[in-house]
């Protein structure tokens, strides 16, 4: 923008390169980061420049870690016979939490996106049969994201452990607690018949 210095501008620019951040959003950000003491200021950029040399993919699972094993790999607590397998790492910081989940987990990276040239040897599968194969994997719950890729991905992967002597599950669909049936979706309410449990 005009009016701009070249420092000022650029700050703004790569602001802007940050996914919901506009124009004029990115403008407000590098005027509060002008605004604020050269501490605070300095902290965040401190702390993107840690997250981008500091954390890495858990060595077993795949989740961000800042050590060879992620928290809940390196956590003897957890139930490591129980891999639940997601898309990405938001995803596992979500069912975490809920706090009803005690097992581990596998992160896959993705999904399997043939139109986009995602393959399953893109994503983390084979580090999953290597896993299962070990011996120690009693249960492998399925938890990828409830979409036409995100089932493909999960079929795949019950295919390729198919063989293999470990009990394979789906997180269960539906309604959600305090829902109405009236508000619901076609897709909701057809997960949630086909899901439905003997009382």
């Amino acid at each position: 923008m005009a009016g701009y210095g070249e420092t000022i501008q650029r700050l703004m620019t790569e602001l802007g390169n940050l996914p919901g951040i506009g124009a004029r959003t990115a403008e407000r950000l590098a005027f509060h980061i002008l605004k604020t003491p050269d501490a605070e200021a300095l902290a965040l950029a401190d702390a993107i420049r840690d997250v981008k040399t500091r954390i890495r993919p858990c060595s077993r699972c795949f989740n961000l870690a800042e050590d060879e094993l992620c928290v809940i790999c390196a956590d003897p607590r957890r139930n490591h016979a129980q891999i639940c397998v997601v898309e990405q790492p938001k995803d596992l910081l979500s069912l975490e939490a809920t706090g009803s989940y005690m097992g581990v987990y596998h992160v896959l990276m993705g999904h399997i996106a043939p139109l986009d040239g995602i393959e399953p040897e893109d994503l983390t599968i084979a580090d999953l049969e290597a896993r299962v194969r070990s011996g120690q994997v009693e249960e492998i719950i399925l938890a990828t994201n409830p979409t036409v890729a995100g089932d493909s991905t999960s079929l795949y992967i019950a295919e390729c452990l198919k063989s293999l002597d470990v009990k394979i599950t789906r997180l269960a669909r539906g309604l959600p607690a305090g829902g109405q049936i009236e508000y619901a979706n076609r897709s909701i309410l057809s997960d949630a018949i086909n899901e439905r449990r003997e009382l």
